[in-house]
């Protein structure tokens, strides 16, 4: 099970986890899996506090950090963050500020405290992933920086591999893989339809193989999808050097989601999720709710495109995060997740998952080897 990647990251398990959540980074690392922290939608200064409370508590295991640097973006070339957050939200119709509170506001979620409003553009350009980076790359146990959508800027791409650490990105199409490759990255991701956040159309088990023929020998982490031992076993034999879980970590002990947010992901089945533009503005994968429902109406104004409509709904994310415990809060929550939690039906540690995810391998290896022995005969 330990592939080239592992060997260059020092780690057990070619199990990579995604999350927004300090404490799952942690004990996936701790583990023996790899933990990468999701930047996007903290400050530069609420970065450096997550990392650093990550470098006091991962000892000598290295973990990663996620930006979100889209290829196309509204203010694209605007280098200022300021100046990017004014041009930008002078570009915002107020219709659709409108229709966003009054969503909120018919479904009886609390205004946010005056003291807790921040800036609506968090990540999502340039401009604001920069000063992300530049908290990443002063933390030594930071071994992996990751793109979540398309390929790094050429700029990003050299600081990270000038640095020592090695760079990736997600992706949905095989082109996409190989502008990754040809633009010098160490890895890719490849992602499938079934996985949560930003996914593109087709399915994982057709996605996987094409990128893993067309960017060989790069390394490609298989991402969509995944829950079980498995699973990881079939993306290792089609070529895989290991799996980049999101969604499986979202109900785990150590996970910060409030008891309201933690029962809509287990009432939820696989058919419960849509791929939507109504948060962010560009194909997410989330659970169904009313906000998704009346972004998608026809006499509703259209999502805006990216970073714009995550302005329009950052104050939807914030104060449905703030009072996350309210069952109507949930109704117009951002729940990004992938059609795999119609197989999230327990709260685990993340030590239990990591050694299911292991067990389950195995367990696949074994019933294939018998296969075999079995033809042999």
């Amino acid at each position: 099970m330990r592939t080239d990647l592992c060997e260059r990251l020092g780690i057990e398990f070619p199990i990579f986890a995604f999350t927004h959540c300090r404490d799952v980074v942690a004990a996936v690392s701790n583990a023996g899996g790899f933990g990468v922290l999701g930047a996007v939608g903290f400050t530069p200064e609420q970065l450096e506090i997550e990392c650093a409370w990550i470098d006091e508590h991962v000892g000598d295991n290295p973990y990663g950090v996620d930006l979100v640097i889209p290829q196309k973006y509204e203010g694209l070339g605007e280098l200022d963050a300021d100046k990017l957050e004014a041009q930008l939200r002078a570009a915002i119709p107020e219709q659709h500020r409108e229709f966003a509170a009054k969503l909120l506001a018919d479904h009886g979620v609390p205004e946010l405290p005056e003291e807790e409003k921040h800036h609506e553009l968090l990540g999502m350009s340039l401009a604001t992933a920069t000063p992300q980076l530049d908290v990443a790359l002063q933390h030594d146990k930071v071994a992996m920086i990751a793109n979540a959508l398309g390929t790094p800027p050429p700029e990003v791409v050299s600081r990270v591999k000038e640095s020592g650490r090695l760079i990736g990105a997600l992706c949905g199409k095989v082109h996409q893989a190989v502008q990754h490759k040809e633009a010098g990255l160490d890895f890719v991701i490849a992602q499938g339809t079934e996985g949560g956040g930003h996914t593109g159309e087709i399915g994982s088990m057709v996605l996987w193989p094409q990128i893993i023929s067309a960017v060989a020998p790069l390394p490609v982490l298989a991402a969509g999808g995944i829950a079980t031992g498995q699973q990881m076993a079939a993306a290792l034999a089609m070529g895989a050097q290991g799996i980049w879980t999101g969604s499986i970590w979202l109900t785990v002990q150590e996970a910060e989601a409030s008891p309201a947010q933690m029962a809509s992901y287990f009432h939820a089945t696989s058919q419960d999720t849509v791929r939507s533009r109504s948060f962010t503005g560009k194909p997410c994968r989330m659970l169904k709710n009313d906000w998704t429902e009346a972004w998608a109406s026809p006499d509703t104004p259209d999502p805006l495109g990216m970073p714009l409509q995550n302005m329009v709904t950052m104050d939807c994310v914030t104060r449905t995060s703030r009072y996350a415990s309210s069952p109507q809060a949930q109704e117009v929550a951002f729940n990004p997740v992938g059609q795999v939690v119609g197989m999230m039906n327990e709260v685990q540690s993340s030590r239990e998952v990591i050694e299911d995810l292991v067990t389950g391998y195995l367990d696949a290896i074994e019933h294939l080897n018998a296969l075999q022995e079995r033809a042999e005969r």
